[in-house]
């Protein structure tokens, strides 16, 4: 009896005495971003981030309509906003680097997810048959690829005025002649017009992902979210891609 009371007394001396385990994380945010459905809810934030200056910038672009002084004093506005308490093209670049890091962050997530479920399922389906799905799904990965091979194209090309320009054709914040020295080129017009194709199906799958992920959507509330997605995806398509056409029809020039 001694001995195992000694025996006892010594394995309990040299066992370590561990401590209480916290439920939070030490760091929440890495924690969540670690998780399949972290990746998803960051998606979603940066994909309305996203949705809301797509809608924007095609409200700007239709300012074309209006004549040249209209869409070019709305440039110089976007450049000037904030005057004077603060500094000329601040706030333009405040927005232009939350929406890189939008960009950063969703192709990011889109990729590790794509990663994460191949991972789940490393052996290929023999017969796959897409249930309950549409083609602007089947084709998100394709129309991102092309998007942003466009984003890259469209900065260098009608705000620096680095390509698709004759030397000393592009003129700073002249946006109503840039548009149209860049459309009257119908190769750039047509590149535009398929690249906002793809705009349309991604956001046709991507506002209805992003409103199934923040839960806004339910049995009743399914059909008319369904008509929102593809109304915003066909608005947007609409309305982008009547510039390049009004250019190549001449009713703007």
């Amino acid at each position: 009896m001694a001995t195992q009371l000694f025996i006892g007394t010594a394995v309990d001396q040299a066992m370590p005495v561990r401590k209480p385990r916290s439920l939070w994380p030490s760091n929440p945010a890495v924690t969540l971003w670690s998780t399949m459905v972290g990746k998803k809810v960051v998606m979603a934030v940066t994909g309305l981030v996203l949705v809301g200056f797509v809608v924007a910038h095609m409200l700007g672009n239709l300012k074309i309509f209006l004549g040249a002084d209209a869409i070019d004093t709305y440039a110089v506005f976007l450049r000037t906003m904030g005057e004077p308490l603060i500094p000329y093209s601040v706030l333009l670049w405040v927005v232009r680097i939350v929406l890189l890091t939008c960009v950063a962050l969703h192709i990011t997530a889109a990729v590790q997810l794509t990663r994460m479920n191949w991972a789940a399922r490393p052996e290929r389906y023999e017969v796959k048959q897409s249930i309950a799905t549409t083609y602007a799904a089947l084709t998100a990965r394709w129309s991102g690829v092309i998007l942003v091979a466009f984003v890259i194209f469209h900065l260098l090309h009608l705000t620096a005025g680095r390509v698709g320009f004759r030397p000393g054709e592009f003129q700073n914040l002249a946006v109503y002649h840039n548009v149209v020295a860049a459309f009257a080129v119908s190769w750039v017009a047509l590149f535009y017009v398929v690249a906002m194709a793809c705009l349309c199906l991604h956001l046709d799958h991507g506002v209805w992902s992003m409103l199934q992920t923040l839960g806004w959507n339910d049995a009743r509330s399914t059909p008319l979210l369904r008509a929102v997605s593809r109304g915003v995806a066909l608005v947007v398509f609409l309305g982008f891609i009547s510039v390049p056409v009004a250019v190549l029809a001449g009713w703007v020039r």
